[in-house]
């Protein structure tokens, strides 16, 4: 189930932010990523989980072992961060593995971001978002050191951001209509099956890795948790009740509007 557009009732301004953060993010990939062949920029940026644990940056060769077997099926060099190293919590958010992940990330930002920046105001959503993905990255940091995963490998993408984008949704707009694919057929489905669905394959992929991993097939799946958590419990503090119960509201007349026609 692959959501594709959902319904942006009530929503008469552009959401600036969210559209910032899109282009951003593409800048990124695509001016210093080099869309994914500079490696040197990106491994020292991303965040390194042994990094932050430490304080201390690393500049080396790190051997990658494979989850199952434990032996050595990859290795990557780490380049020198001229920033300090708690900073790549940031810099991470806005760097992507490749133009799939990019394009999926986007399109999430894109379908959900602006319905939570109408909600928050700009302002808001910006600090809303980078919070979510500050706790995901928290969370990946935490799953690794629980797993013993190896604490060399990078974090990057703003999965985690968008996964509290996701769980913010979820709290302020439940019931609202989300165009999903399925296979071949397109449908529509309220946000909580769309996004509860979603939140349950995390978690199940999450929970799998216990004793195993913090990574598999290079998805940090704790931090699509942590960040989906985050932003559940932030939401209210940024879209205050009475503009959640206003949009919830005018979602809920719109809907009967349209079925007495």
């Amino acid at each position: 189930m692959f959501p594709i557009s959902d319904e942006a009732s009530g929503i008469n301004r552009p959401a600036v932010v969210t559209i910032f953060l899109i282009i951003a993010n593409i800048a990124v990939f695509v001016l210093l990523q080099g869309l994914g062949t500079n490696d040197a920029f990106t491994y020292a940026f991303s965040l390194v989980p042994h990094e932050v644990l430490t304080g201390q940056d690393v500049a080396a060769a790190v051997t990658i072992a494979d989850p199952i077997t434990g032996a050595p099926a990859d290795s990557i060099t780490l380049g020198h961060t001229p920033i300090n190293v708690y900073l790549t919590a940031v810099t991470s958010m806005f760097m992507h593995g490749g133009l799939a992940h990019l394009f999926g990330n986007m399109l999430f930002l894109w379908i959900f971001g602006d319905n939570l920046e109408h909600a928050m105001g700009s302002r808001k959503f910006l600090a809303f978002y980078l919070m979510c993905g500050i706790a995901a990255a928290a969370a990946q940091v935490f799953a690794t050191v629980l797993t013993g995963a190896n604490e060399f490998i990078p974090m990057l993408g703003a999965s985690g951001c968008i996964s509290g984008v996701l769980g913010g949704y979820l709290v302020l707009y439940p019931h609202r209509r989300v165009t999903v694919l399925v296979g071949w057929f397109v449908t529509q489905v309220p946000a909580f099956v769309a996004l509860g669905l979603w939140f349950g394959f995390q978690l199940l992929m999450g929970m799998g890795l216990l004793g195993n991993a913090a990574q598999v097939g290079g998805v940090a799946y704790a931090a699509h948790i942590g960040g989906f958590v985050a932003g559940l419990l932030l939401v209210r503090l940024f879209a205050t009740r009475e503009e959640a119960f206003d949009n919830m509201t005018q979602w809920a007349s719109e809907r009967r509007y349209r079925a007495r026609q």
